[in-house]
């Protein structure tokens, strides 16, 4: 239980560390990623229920604004900095230790402002144009917090733990941590309003496949930019996947 409540204190900003019980020392901090679609529980239902009581009293493009906001003031638009400094790293460095040292730094560049402009205008228009929005936030945001939680598994952190921005490195899962993960990325899939939409999931395994080997080729490894990045990247292709099912 230490183990998932470290990972509602390091993926959202709720002030958690007022109690007592989620004071807890660095090494439950570091299998955190293994826990990360429980979390995704906590943000889909957020980021649901906004739109759902907000499209009551407002415009739904309004809703689907507060929607997304919601989930980044819960978040600390942690994903979303880490989505900007993959860009700026990946797009300005030319060589390894230079994406690694401009992912590091905390001022956004060029590359980093047009990646959450594209973006957050694709998650937008994906999420207006869906008619049970809803539902796919809440099976999208679990399941593609689950999918790239793996990337520890394929690759090999890229920097020493000292280098680290957070100072964690996450572990691989044990056997259990893996089931329990997989079983909260994969449960909420069920909302999903007919079977068809479960084709969808091929976009973000196919994002996610691309995004290793990129990641492998270029820095020989990933950061925690670059789980957030993915993260992002999976459940946008996610919501664009269920869209083009909308037409079959």
């Amino acid at each position: 239980m230490k183990k998932i409540a470290a990972a509602f204190v390091f993926f959202t900003r709720l002030p958690l560390w007022r109690l007592k019980a989620f004071n807890l020392p660095l090494e439950y901090f570091k299998p955190v990623i293994n826990y990360w679609s429980i979390v995704g529980w906590l943000t889909a239902g957020v980021m649901a229920f906004t739109l759902w009581a907000s499209a009551h009293f407002f415009p739904f493009s309004i809703a689907v604004l507060l929607a997304i906001l919601s989930r980044v003031l819960l978040t600390g638009a942690l994903h979303e900095d880490g989505l900007a400094d993959f860009f700026d790293g990946f797009g300005g460095g030319t060589t390894r230790s230079r994406t690694l040292e401009i992912m590091k730094d905390s001022h956004i560049g060029t590359y980093g402002v047009i990646s959450l402009v594209f973006y957050f205008a694709l998650l937008f228009y994906a999420l207006q144009t869906n008619y049970f929005a809803c539902l796919v936030i809440l099976a999208g945001d679990p399941f593609c917090k689950w999918l790239a939680s793996q990337l520890p598994l394929f690759l090999p952190y890229a920097r020493n733990e000292e280098e680290s921005k957070s100072k964690v490195v996450y572990t691989k899962p044990s056997i259990y941590a893996f089931s329990l993960s997989l079983l909260f990325g994969v449960l909420p899939l069920f909302f999903l309003p007919e079977m068809k939409y479960l084709i969808a999931l091929v976009f973000p395994v196919i994002v996610f496949f691309i995004f290793v080997y990129f990641l492998k080729k270029r820095i020989g490894g990933y950061t925690g930019d670059c789980c957030g990045a993915l993260f992002l990247l999976c459940e946008l292709a996610f919501y664009l996947g269920v869209i083009g099912m909308n037409g079959i």
